[in-house]
């Protein structure tokens, strides 16, 4: 089974305002633990090592194409919320 990287999912969006409300109030290492959980109750529920690593591999593409340049000052902090 390969990885799914098109949409598969309804209510994206909802999804994703249910996953900022649940960082809601954190600090960031209870944010970072919050994260780690959930990639691991997930993991757990694909339980397949291969499509995991496609998935991991897939991330880290996306991570350092979107990351800034090496010292450049980041303008916005992941954990606040307005």
């Amino acid at each position: 089974m390969p990885l799914i990287t098109s949409p598969n999912f309804d209510a994206g969006d909802d999804f994703y305002e249910a996953l900022l409300a649940a960082h809601q109030g954190l600090e960031p290492a209870q944010s970072h633990a919050f994260n780690a959980r959930l990639i691991l109750l997930l993991a757990n529920h694909i339980g397949r090592q291969d499509v995991l690593l496609e998935a991991l591999s897939a991330a880290a593409r996306s991570t350092s194409s979107d990351a800034p340049p090496a010292g450049a000052a980041s303008h916005e902090d992941p954990h606040e919320r307005t």
